[in-house]
């Protein structure tokens, strides 16, 4: 792969045309795409949408709004790192001011929509929209004009459906502007889509278990082939192995990691999910826990830091919440210098699209960063104040599943056949909600029902419709709207 070509700021649609004038004082494709981004109602959706706890009442916690401007800030970071560090390992290449000033900035805009596809309600959300179809599948009364539904769709739209992934999702939200040119959607270089593909799989070959990191998860729908091979054909990522990772999902990925493990856990700890005592003895039998010695005393290192800000004040709440947070900066910052050390050392295999892990592994924090997710887990996940919240997200987003596939599963088709292939009123009334934007783009992505085959595929995109419908809302819109519908005053 070459940064000419993964830098490339060829876009979906053709930009506007600015006044000569303009150039008289330049700002880079990468900075204007910044502007739209931050500019985007997707991107200010994120205000109101869980990043940890659902349905939250409190206005301290993070939103998935100020959680991608850190990792925004964070990718950002470690793209100067890798581009102006003083080891041995930078290579020619990087240090050109056409690739050192560009790969910072298309990173910090990758970070602002590296979320954007998430549901409402965090990552459990997209949880529940899979489950839902996993159960409608098995269900025979799950049927399109006489037939089960599940026999009507081959079986990557199955698997897109059952293994709903916000990855995917946020790519077939960029893609939106192919559908309406004309319209303000995001037109973004293709350097910054290609950063935000995570995982260039389909769920036809996804593998969770797979030794390869760019596997675990989908990172496109069937929807979205078009554009993946548009994408990664101009950035170079396509090759004899078929699509890798852009070189800047790794740092991309990191920094998610590293805003998730750090600022999620002092979120955690300032809503008094844990106290400090029992999160230093997790820490430590964690730690103590490890095989390999060197790894071990480096993340015990930093433990003691931590316990030696504890010993300098009295032990009282406001203090050790600042200590805690004094702490976890600088977790942050070895965080990132493990990480922007472990990239210029597998640059090679990078570049090659041979390297297969996150850039934790084999450096000096790979175990402490874990021990911190571990964490999450242990004093955050299984609280019962976090699986009543789950349970109330689970039953709004199922109830409007409920509501609008079985709605739109006739819509728009025509069909003269008996009343049972017909949408009755409810159904009409129901599917009058749904945002307009999501029905031209339903409009024009369909093909023309000829076969049997494109009854299918336009039944699939009636499904995407309905999920895009439902991940575009915000927590406080899916929980009015279910009450709305289901008579909840």
């Amino acid at each position: 792969m070459e940064w000419e070509k993964l830098l490339s700021i060829e876009r979906q649609e053709e930009k506007e045309k600015e006044p000569e004038k303009f150039k008289m004082y330049p700002i880079d494709e990468f900075e204007k795409d910044y502007q739209v981004i931050i500019s985007s109602s997707a991107f200010r959706r994120l205000q109101d949408k869980t990043q940890v706890f659902p349905l939250d009442k409190s206005d301290f916690v993070r939103t998935r709004l100020t959680h991608s401007m850190e990792v925004s800030t964070i990718a950002r970071q470690l793209g100067v790192m890798v581009t102006k560090n003083k080891t041995d390992y930078l290579k020619e290449e990087l240090k050109k001011n056409s690739v050192a000033d560009k790969i910072p900035v298309v990173l910090s805009c990758a970070g602002l929509l590296h979320d954007i596809g998430n549901p409402p309600f965090g990552h459990f959300g997209e949880v529940v929209i899979g489950d839902w179809f996993k159960k409608e599948f098995a269900n025979d009364r799950f049927q399109y004009r006489g037939k089960r539904v599940r026999d009507l769709l081959d079986q990557q739209m199955i698997n897109d459906l059952e293994n709903f992934e916000g990855n995917a999702q946020a790519l077939r939200i960029l893609s939106k502007i192919k559908n309406n040119a004309k319209g303000y959607e995001m037109n973004l270089s293709f350097s910054i889509m290609n950063t935000l593909i995570k995982y260039p799989t389909s769920s036809l070959e996804y593998d969770r278990d797979s030794e390869d990191i760019k596997c675990h998860k989908l990172g496109y729908f069937a929807s979205e082939q078009g554009i993946m091979e548009e994408i990664c054909e101009e950035t170079g990522t396509n090759c004899d192995k078929g699509y890798v990772r852009h070189p800047l999902v790794y740092l991309l990925e990191a920094a998610d990691d590293i805003a998730y493990a750090t600022a999620d856990l002092e979120d955690a700890f300032k809503k008094g999910e844990f106290v400090m005592k029992s999160f230093i003895e997790f820490f430590e039998n964690k730690a103590e826990e490890m095989q390999d010695k060197i790894h071990r005393e480096y993340s015990l290192e930093l433990l003691g830091d931590l316990k030696q800000r504890c010993r300098n004040k009295e032990q009282d709440k406001e203090w050790e919440l600042t200590s805690f947070q004094r702490w976890m900066e600088l977790v942050r910052k070895w965080l990132k210098y493990v990480v922007a050390y472990s990239f210029s050392r597998n640059y090679t295999e990078i570049m090659e699209g041979n390297y297969t892990h996150d850039l934790f592994y084999g450096t000096n924090h790979e175990y402490t960063i874990q021990i911190l997710k571990d964490a999450m887990k242990e004093f955050v996940y299984e609280k019962q104040s976090i699986v009543r919240l789950e349970l109330s997200a689970r039953k709004i987003i199922n109830s409007l599943l409920d509501d609008f596939v079985y709605a739109v599963l006739y819509w728009e088709e025509g069909t003269k056949e008996k009343s049972e292939n017909k949408m009755s009123k409810v159904d009409r009334k129901i599917v009058s909600i749904i945002s307009e934007n999501y029905k031209k783009d339903y409009r024009k992505a369909r093909i023309e029902a000829k076969t049997e085959k494109d009854l299918s595929y336009n039944l699939y995109l009636r499904l995407l419709m309905v999920t895009d419908y439902i991940s575009g809302m915000t927590d406080s819109y899916a929980k009015n709207l279910y009450q709305e519908l289901n008579g909840v005053v």
